[in-house]
């Protein structure tokens, strides 16, 4: 087990015992269930026929539940579709250089005292410049960007649907702007999709326009910092790093399982059944812990040990099913991109800053408010 491991930050010993509470933890105060292991959560998320992602009816003052997030098939086949094409292998290739110099820039400008919070200095810029980029969006905004997105995946639902509001009005702006000046970005293709035979309403846009700046930048903001923090931690896979750069992917794969960007997915029942023996009702959520699933001993060789050499690793961290993530191939790229300069620039790295870790406030999410570093000898 790694030193950070507590319950502040990866509940690793309450994810085992809910995982040998049985395949299903029923809450009877609220009336929702809560599946802990790899292989139910991994058949949740692939079993559309029988749990719903659209978790409430979409409306307009939620326009995230109108994204491809919270879509059912058919519809929810159409709708990637239109963004799909953006986020293909050979595209994500093509702005590898491009990624690579915002990487040394952010880096030159947030290490140029000798220390370096990793969270604020290219965790968090990196990903959001680079997805405003792609939607064509100011990158002048990406402060703001950021605090949108910590707030939608918190844990106060009044500043959730606060978030929204202020981000529906942002993108109707823009929807507007690039109605009358179309650009050679993402947005555009949104406008011009043709889903179905027809084009997504204005509520289907801004919802999609949300959840791409969302999660174009949350997930891969606490992959990167997460990466660091394993990895401080774990002083000997750090040096094997130094020593061969062709060992990062997997070590990138590894933070994946070990600090799962996405902790929680929710679903809910379509109609009553009978799931793994437990008598699931229509209309009953059930909460999906991709962090404890990746985390099961039944799959995993000693869940709790960091190994960047773990083979295989089938980790649940960017889901399964029709709803894997679109961006994982840029998530890994841009994580790859900022270890590898991070183990140029700083390859004596670490932590300096005694404080305890603070892991955001989102349930949803593993990441760190900050984590302070330098370049020092060991």
């Amino acid at each position: 087990m790694l030193p950070f491991n507590n319950n502040n930050l990866l509940p690793l010993s309450w994810f085992k015992q809910q995982r040998s509470a049985g395949t299903a933890v029923f809450n009877e105060e609220h009336q929702y269930w809560s599946v802990f292991g790899h292989e139910g959560v991994k058949n949740i998320h692939t079993d559309f026929e029988h749990f719903s992602s659209q978790i409430q009816p979409p409306s307009d003052d939620s326009p995230i539940d109108s994204s491809i997030l919270r879509t059912d098939p058919p519809r929810h086949k159409l709708m990637r579709a239109t963004v799909a094409r953006a986020f293909t292998s050979r595209v994500i290739e093509q702005m590898e250089s491009s990624i690579e110099r915002l990487a040394g820039e952010l880096l030159d400008q947030a290490g140029s005292a000798g220390r370096l919070d990793i969270v604020s200095g290219i965790a968090n810029p990196l990903p959001v410049t680079v997805i405003a980029e792609m939607m064509g969006i100011p990158q002048g905004d990406r402060e703001l960007f950021k605090k949108w997105s910590d707030d939608l995946v918190g844990n106060d639902p009044a500043r959730q649907m606060q978030c929204q509001e202020e981000m529906a009005l942002y993108f109707k702006d823009i929807l507007k702007s690039r109605r009358a000046q179309p650009g050679n970005d993402l947005i555009t293709a949104l406008i011009e999709a043709n889903v179905g035979g027809g084009t997504l309403s204005e509520i289907e846009l801004i919802g999609f326009c949300i959840l791409l700046l969302v999660a174009g930048n949350e997930t891969t903001s606490n992959l990167i910092s997460s990466s660091i923090l394993c990895l401080e931690s774990a002083p000997e896979a750090w040096e094997q790093l130094l020593k061969d750069n062709s060992l990062i992917p997997s070590a990138i794969e590894e933070t994946l399982r070990y600090c799962s960007p996405v902790q929680i997915l929710e679903r809910r029942v379509k109609a009553d059944m009978q799931w793994a023996g437990n008598p699931f009702k229509e209309g009953q959520l059930v909460l999906t812990y991709i962090g404890s699933a990746n985390h099961d001993e039944r799959v995993f060789d000693e869940p709790e040990r960091f190994n960047i050499h773990r083979r295989p690793n089938p980790h649940l961290a960017f889901g399964h099913g029709i709803h894997f993530c679109l961006g994982a191939v840029l998530a890994r790229l841009e994580a790859r991109i900022a270890l590898k300069a991070l183990l140029n620039r700083l390859p004596r790295l670490r932590r300096t800053d005694n404080q305890p870790l603070e892991r955001l406030d989102s349930s949803m999410m593993f990441g760190l408010k900050r984590f302070i570093i330098e370049n020092a000898v060991r």
